[in-house]
């Protein structure tokens, strides 16, 4: 069913596995902000989790001589464990100390909806439905762009913690 879209999965595995590339350019940034506490796996980690994910997916499609069938229960079930992971985010995100809704939206409310919605194309695809392979598509590329935005996010958090923090220029 997904043997249409080869194309479409390469740049997307190409896209996700670049920008969790970038992510680590802007931990590496903040790396003296980072920890193992609260905010670090609450907003970090899962972004890089999430970009994986689309990488993964990107990878099983690209698969050769694979079936509706193993396409749709391999999606299926890493889909069910990524909503269950998202959710545990989603609780995070809500108790930690961020009131930005945008922030609520980015990091906790989109990755469940994506998620249920790869896993509603995965159970399509396996019926052999034909909208499927669209509906995958749509759920990983909202992932993809909702990450984008919590890069983006994480990266000028870090930057401005940076200079803020940095030591007075003490040139002569």
């Amino acid at each position: 069913m997904l043997e249409h879209w080869h194309e479409f999965y390469g740049l997307l595995g190409t896209a996700a596995a670049a920008l969790a590339a970038l992510l680590f350019v802007a931990a590496s940034i903040g790396i003296g902000y980072m920890d193992s506490s609260g905010p670090t796996r609450t907003f970090t980690s899962p972004v890089l989790f999430h970009y994986t994910y689309v990488l993964f997916v990107s990878l099983i499609a690209l698969m050769p001589d694979t079936s509706d069938i193993s396409i749709g229960v391999t999606v299926g079930i890493s889909a069910a464990g990524a909503f269950a992971y998202s959710i545990f985010i989603l609780r995070r995100v809500l108790r930690s100390t961020v009131s930005d809704v945008d922030d609520h939206l980015g990091y906790g409310v989109s990755p469940p909806l994506a998620y249920a919605a790869t896993l509603a194309a995965a159970i399509l695809i396996h019926a052999h439905s034909a909208i499927g392979p669209a509906l995958l598509a749509g759920a990983l590329i909202f992932s993809l762009l909702v990450n984008i935005r919590n890069t983006w996010d994480l990266t000028l958090f870090f930057a401005q913690r940076h200079d803020k923090d940095a030591p007075p220029d003490r040139r002569p």
